[in-house]
């Protein structure tokens, strides 16, 4: 299952197609995370359809604000980060729960960043001078729920991790800058998804290594 955010219905749908055609079985279901009415529609869309979720994936993330030091940002942005990068995982864990809840072992993996610790020796919360401030704030932000869902849900047969994939290359420009492929990045997020039954919960990984944060 793709859960894309609102406007980008064409890269949905021609991954769908893609991966179908590799033999995979997949469906589009449009969802905009910043919007609690829209995810509450997928959620019981997503019941309707298929009755039971074993793993969320919460991919949603933006508003990488490098040179931005805490001084120079702008509040709205900083609403913005937020809602984005933390609320929408929050909110959209909230309305999917009660279906991770009916299987038999499910899975929550938040997709965080480096810039949300202290232990990134490049991209870290001590390091550029402070910049890259509303977007590493709400990544450590993204962490510390992803630690307070784990204990919430430790006794219930649900996992919960935060993963960083690393500096990929999602973008052009981030290849041309030396970034990760895209496979290695999306590496972290498959090992959180596919986690045994005892395997960790409540930290924070990359490449399946833990990073101190």
């Amino acid at each position: 299952m793709l859960f894309l955010a609102q406007g980008m219905k064409k890269k949905g749908k021609d991954a769908v197609k893609k991966l179908n055609e590799e033999n995979l079985s997949i469906s589009y279901l449009k969802i905009d995370v910043t919007k609690e009415s829209s995810i509450k529609t997928a959620a019981k869309q997503f019941a309707k359809e298929y009755g039971v979720l074993d793993v969320l994936i919460n991919n949603a993330g933006g508003n990488y604000d490098y040179g931005i030091t805490p001084t120079q940002s702008q509040v709205d942005f900083i609403k913005e980060t937020l809602e984005l990068n933390l609320l929408s995982a929050w909110t959209t864990t909230k309305h999917f729960l009660p279906l991770l809840l009916k299987s038999s072992f499910g899975k929550i993996v938040n997709v965080s960043s480096g810039a949300g610790s202290h232990g990134d020796l490049y991209f870290g919360l001590a390091t550029n001078n402070g910049s890259v401030a509303s977007y590493g704030i709400s990544k450590l932000a993204l962490n510390g729920l992803t630690v307070k869902l784990a204990a919430e849900l430790k006794d219930k047969g649900i996992l919960v991790n935060s993963v960083c994939p690393g500096f990929t290359a999602t973008t052009p420009e981030a290849k041309k800058m030396g970034a990760r492929p895209v496979e290695e990045g999306a590496a972290s997020v498959v090992w959180g998804a596919l986690l045994e039954k005892h395997g960790p919960t409540g930290g924070f990984f990359r490449d399946g290594k833990s990073i101190g944060w």
